[in-house]
């Protein structure tokens, strides 16, 4: 998923908004400071999954490559699921 940095930034003012209301959050540092925080947080979830996105896709290729023929009847997406879930469970990120 893509997303624009005013749309991150948004998400992060929501995300602060809403733990803040339930008292969930005791902020140590100014506002502004924990809204960026959470921004660079999403920011950088969404470039690893960007990243396991582009490794998954070039594994793939790789295994079905050395398939030959056989490759012919594999379902691509479905096998691209389950690249992408083994390379997340390994690298622990949450999907």
């Amino acid at each position: 998923m893509r997303l624009k940095e005013e749309q991150i930034r948004g998400l992060a003012e929501k995300v602060y908004n809403d733990l803040s209301a339930e008292s969930l959050i005791t902020p140590r540092g100014e506002r502004g400071a924990v809204v960026a925080g959470i921004a660079r947080a999403i920011s950088q979830n969404f470039a690893a999954e960007q990243k396991l996105e582009r490794d998954a896709e070039k594994l793939l290729d790789e295994t079905l490559d050395a398939m030959g023929r056989g490759a012919a009847e594999i379902d691509r997406r479905r096998m691209l699921k389950m690249v992408k879930d083994k390379l997340a469970k390994e690298r622990k990120i949450v999907l």
